[in-house]
């Protein structure tokens, strides 16, 4: 069983005055996205605790305060921003969690890479062929694209949406005119989370100090 494919946390050293609830950081990466009216954005969950959680980001904070982290499975949970600073932000679950649930990944879906929705146009050349298409969603590893013009399953394909460096990939399937294609190379995590960035940008929030009597994780 692979590294991501298993999890613990380890009681983190704090000022005791300063939360109620014990927090715990996670020994692994876990990565998780944020859920805002600006967009979708990729961080990873650095401290955890029944009441709250603190995200390192690849960026600047969104400017919502309130929204949603979702987990690789799927499950979400709506959160408060509480403070933010130096590409990391402290939030506050809406109500009270289990750690091994949050850590651990319980649900009915299996945990898989990250996809961020979005909707951008894009162009897709083929066998000589371009083709105008629409971004559905974009991971590390790929794209789901929406096409008018069928493409073959395997068929070798360039992508190209504008903030993106091109991608050179594959069609893995198709059900209609939505294609799922994989790419000849991955991008790293940062570099994932700051072309996700580019792709939506944002105005960004001002920044906050990390006040004792505020922070949860």
């Amino acid at each position: 069983m692979s590294a991501m494919e298993t999890e613990s946390v380890a009681p983190a050293e704090e000022r005791p005055e300063l939360r109620a609830e014990p927090r715990f950081t996670l020994t692994i990466m876990r990565v998780a996205k944020l859920l805002c009216e600006t967009g979708e954005y990729v961080g990873v969950v650095r401290d955890i605790s029944s009441t709250g959680t603190k995200v390192r980001l690849f960026h600047e904070t969104p400017p919502d305060t309130h929204l949603f982290l979702e987990l690789g499975n799927g499950q979400r949970y709506a959160v408060e921003r509480m403070w933010h600073r130096d590409f990391h932000a402290g939030f506050r679950f809406s109500c009270s969690i289990g750690i091994a649930e949050f850590t651990e990944e319980f649900g009915p879906h299996p945990r898989r890479p990250m996809r961020l929705r979005m909707e951008k146009p894009v162009l897709v050349a083929a066998k000589g062929t371009e083709h105008r298409a629409m971004l559905a969603n974009l991971s590390q590893h790929g794209a789901c694209i929406e096409t008018g013009s069928p493409l073959a399953v395997c068929e070798r394909l360039r992508l190209e949406v504008d903030g993106l460096p091109p991608r050179v990939g594959h069609v893995r399937w198709r059900k209609g005119s939505t294609h799922g294609l994989v790419f000849q190379q991955a991008f790293r995590l940062d570099e994932f989370a700051k072309h996700a960035f580019a792709l939506q940008p944002f105005v960004p929030a001002p920044e906050m100090e990390d006040v004792p009597s505020a922070r949860v994780a």
